[in-house]
């Protein structure tokens, strides 16, 4: 019996330590910025923001995969006006997502839409 909880403690400990390392890798990937997600009326959850393809991609720190969560497409996207939230990061609203990131990362991200090509029919308030 006792090795039975041994080898069960010693499967939950590794799945905790690769996630731990899973978040790590994701926070340190080029090119990628914390950032919070809230969809509808869900609540916030955090993640990592990367840009791909014209596309921006969303991945939760709890998880296994790393693949994307939600990928929201620059083409048409429109931007609310940026507020200020809890803990120094400041929200934007992008359809029936919002997203939040420090004060940088956000100026990142609007200046990444603003870099579309004019074709991409964008409109940022």
């Amino acid at each position: 019996m006792l090795t039975i909880l041994t080898d069960a403690l010693l499967a939950a400990l590794l799945v905790a330590a690769l996630l731990v390392i899973r978040g790590f890798a994701l926070a340190r990937s080029r090119g990628s910025v914390p950032c919070r997600i809230k969809v509808g009326s869900h609540g916030w959850r955090s993640g990592v923001a990367r840009y791909a393809d014209g596309e921006l991609h969303w991945i939760p720190f709890m998880g296994v995969l790393f693949r994307p969560r939600h990928a929201i497409a620059r083409r048409g996207l429109t931007v609310s006006a940026r507020r200020p939230i809890d803990g120094g990061l400041w929200a934007v609203d992008c359809g029936s997502i919002s997203l939040a990131m420090s004060e940088d990362a956000l100026t990142g991200f609007l200046a990444w839409l603003e870099s579309a090509p004019p074709s991409a029919y964008l409109d940022v308030a």
